[in-house]
């Protein structure tokens, strides 16, 4: 293909000394392309490279990925690093997840973006004992190290009470996501997932609500749902419900422990509205009503919690 250009090759069986001859011929220019295998990966610093071809690229893992794309515009030319795949190979989920990470680590001190995405990935172990897989993929590591602080202070102060974290589910059939057309950045879509996770007041709803909108312009029916989602979120956490499950034909509604404050106001309650609200066996509400509509389901599931907290004053 390329007739007069001179070629370097490096791997790990070679001699040490063609090796070396190998690598400082490239570097000084006497040769033009180097066809190597992954031993360069780290250590090796040839300003002067400024193209790299990854053949095969779905084979390595990302931090080699990483290290690889790192050996080329290491001097002040603009370069460039191409991920190849064989043509019409259907890659596994895992290698694609790989590669569309790698393409957003672009910026200064990625390196610890990599290691969490990584981590994410390949999943990992228990942070304490000699287990090489935990349960940290399940929960999460912002979870996980949550979970172990809470767990040492314990230990540290046995008076102390743990607060217990809980979250409602919810369920209204709708779509729920910040889309990528709205937000095309993974990491600031991560980014305002985590912060929307943390909103705890109706304020701090309205405050995220306006930076969107300030931020990215008027937000889709996708975005407006989770905005809804987040703020009956937080009625459920004030009124200590833990299960809200919104159909076509009404909506189930289930209180945390099966536990209500004022047992008999609710009983009056559901008695009034017989044929409307019945109690399941299983200590659940259900509302019977006809829900088409995403507006349908957002104000029944609303106005029950609201009723529902008029009782409980």
């Amino acid at each position: 293909m390329v007739p007069n250009l001179v070629i370097s090759v490096a791997h790990g069986q070679m001699k040490i000394d063609e090796l070396d001859k190998s690598i400082n011929s490239f570097s000084e220019g006497k040769s033009d392309i180097l066809i190597s295998t992954n031993i360069i990966e780290s250590g090796i610093d040839i300003p002067n490279a400024n193209t790299m071809i990854i053949h095969k690229s779905d084979m390595f893992g990302l931090s080699q990925l990483y290290q690889l794309r790192g050996r080329v515009g290491r001097g002040k030319h603009r370069a460039y690093s191409y991920f190849t795949i064989e043509p019409g190979k259907i890659l596994l989920n895992k290698s694609q997840q790989r590669l569309d990470v790698i393409k957003t680590l672009d910026n200064l001190g990625a390196g610890f973006s990599l290691a969490s995405y990584d981590m994410d990935i390949r999943g990992s172990g228990n942070l304490l004992g000699d287990e090489q897989s935990g349960q940290i993929k399940e929960v999460g590591v912002e979870l996980y190290q949550d979970m172990l602080k809470e767990a040492v202070s314990s230990y540290k102060d046995s008076s102390k009470k743990i607060e217990e974290v809980w979250s409602p589910s919810i369920s209204l059939g709708l779509s729920i996501l910040i889309p990528e057309d709205y937000v095309f950045d993974l990491p600031t879509r991560m980014s305002l997932y985590r912060k929307a996770g943390e909103l705890s007041s109706p304020e701090d709803i309205n405050t995220f609500t306006e930076e969107l909108f300030d931020r990215f312009g008027p937000p889709p029916e996708e975005v407006n749902n989770l905005l809804m989602t987040l703020m009956i979120k937080n009625k459920c956490l004030y009124n200590k419900i833990n299960i809200i499950d919104a159909g076509p034909k009404g909506v189930l509604l289930g209180f945390k422990n099966n536990f209500f404050n004022n047992a008999d106001k609710l009983l009056g309650w559901v008695t009034k509205k017989s044929g409307q609200v019945k109690i399941r066996p299983d200590q659940k509400l259900f509302l019977q009503k006809t829900l088409n509509t995403r507006e349908e389901k957002f104000n029944a599931v609303l106005s029950l919690i609201e009723e529902l907290q008029l009782l409980n004053n």
